[in-house]
């Protein structure tokens, strides 16, 4: 944000820090009111200053107004890297548990993760426990949509219940199998089943 005076800086750090909290792009008397600015023509050349820099710019509604650029949106995700790898909630290793994102971030050794996106669940249950995966691990899955047969996923069935299993792949058949002598392989259509991400790293806590 270099060449930007500090309010331009003010203004920027606004939008981005409450982008969200706006149903649609807040035009500059709303940005006004939430900065409790009493002139609109200052305000617009500060605006007209961050469109130079690429940073926000016009909506195509009739009240024109301001958004962030894919540029500005880059350092929300630099903002959301420098917090950690996120971690996304549960994940089952026995029967399949409803996939609830609730996101946090956790600072993790860059040895356990790849330099692709990864992300955090927390296991429930036993089916991996021979594979020296158990309930209450940390499982560190790289987001991807595909996976070689053999290799442990995230598979989110009929896109409400994820698990983590085993895969094997064939043209109408999807395999989910354990690591557990005791449990089954599951069976599903090939449509009925989406990987979400390949396991990568695990981290295990023993503290009662």
């Amino acid at each position: 944000m270099n060449g930007l005076t500090r309010k331009q800086q003010d203004i920027f750090e606004f939008l981005l820090n409450n982008h969200k909290d706006f149903p649609y792009p807040p035009t500059l008397d709303e940005v006004c009111s939430a900065l409790g600015l009493n002139s609109r023509g200052s305000l617009h050349k500060h605006i007209k200053a961050l469109i130079e820099a690429g940073l926000v710019e016009s909506s195509d509604r009739k009240q024109k107004g301001i958004r962030l650029t894919e540029q500005a949106k880059q350092y929300l995700q630099a903002s959301d890297e420098s917090a950690g790898t996120p971690f996304v909630g549960f994940i089952a290793a026995g029967r399949p548990i409803e996939a609830i994102e609730q996101i946090s971030y956790i600072n993790i050794p860059e040895q356990i993760k790849t330099d692709k996106t990864c992300y955090i669940l927390q296991v429930k249950g036993d089916s991996m426990i021979e594979e020296g995966i158990f309930d209450g691990d940390w499982v560190i899955i790289e987001q991807r949509s595909c996976a070689r047969n053999g290799e442990i996923v995230v598979a989110l069935i009929e896109k409400s219940e994820a698990t983590l299993k085993f895969i094997e792949q064939y043209p109408h058949e999807t395999l989910l199998i354990p690591a557990n002598s005791n449990m089954s392989a599951m069976k599903y259509r090939p449509e009925q089943v989406e990987i979400q991400g390949v396991l990568v790293g695990q981290m295990r806590s023993y503290i009662n």
